[in-house]
Formats: C-alpha cells, structure tokens, sequence
C-alpha cells in the first residue's frame, strides 16, 4: 500500500488579525506597517530598539527605512501598541508588553528585561502640578556587572 501524503494545510497568516488590530488602534494598515507589526508581534513580548527592528526588517526583506521604523513605532506606542522605555536622551526600547511593570537595563549587554510591577512600591508621590493628572510612572533600574575586584 503506496504511502499517502497528508493533505498540506496553508499556514494561517496573521496578517488580517494584525490589520484589524490597526484599524482599531486608528492606524490605517499600510504594507509597511504591516510587516513591522508582523517583525513585532510575532513571538512572546520583548523589547526592541528601532536599530534592532531595521536589522530584523532588512533580514525579512522588508524594504523599509530607519526613519519609516521610527515614525512606526511611535505610531504604534500613540495608539497604545507599544509601549516606549526611554533609557536616557538617545535611546528608547519598545516593549510589547503594555500593562503596568518596571525594567531593569542591563548595561553591559545594552538590554531591557522587565521587573513585575508587584516587585516595586511607589509611595510618596508628589500631586502632578494644577490641571494634570499622572498616567503612568516608569521605573527603570539601571545595572551592569559587579567588578569582582570590588
């Protein structure tokens, strides 16, 4: 008895659920925005620069600029997609991960890895000045390598 193939099955694309996530976020699902979408959210949650993104942008084939990527992500952290972890003036990380936790950044791998939020008490908040209110409060803590001659 000859040995019968099973039927091949198309992968399911994510592509119609990640459209629909943008028009809900009011971003209108251009190619590009896509396939960043697609780079972005493909695995678990994690945190990436714009560089990182480009690099894995430009590995898949998708012909995109930094400055496209930028713009993107910014886009995508405004409609609440993504949310920016601004390590100093010069460099932001992009998480995944939207709900309330903390990082740590790790400075000798130039890394981001998150803290639960329940692992930090903030007190003692001082009241945002007259006619603001606070939305959000990033804790970032940064750490590098002990000298093992200290």
């Amino acid at each position: 008895m000859p040995d019968r193939a099973l039927p091949s099955r198309p992968i399911p694309s994510r592509k119609p659920c990640l459209t629909a996530v943008l028009r809900m976020a009011g971003l209108r699902p251009t190619r590009q925005r896509v396939a960043l979408a697609e780079l972005l959210f493909a695995g678990s949650h994690r945190h990436i620069s714009a560089e990182q993104l480009h690099g894995e942008a430009n590995a898949a084939d998708v012909n995109v600029s930094l400055a496209t990527i930028y713009n993107t992500l910014h886009q995508f952290q405004q409609a609440g997609l993504l949310r920016e972890v601004a390590i100093d003036a010069s460099r932001s990380y992009f998480d995944t991960d939207t709900s309330d936790h903390h990082h740590f950044y790790l400075e000798d791998e130039q890394r981001v890895v998150d803290i639960p939020s329940s692992s930090i008490v903030i007190q003692n908040l001082p009241d945002a000045p007259h006619g603001m209110v606070v939305t959000h409060v990033d804790v970032v803590v940064r750490v590098k390598r002990q000298d093992p001659e200290a």
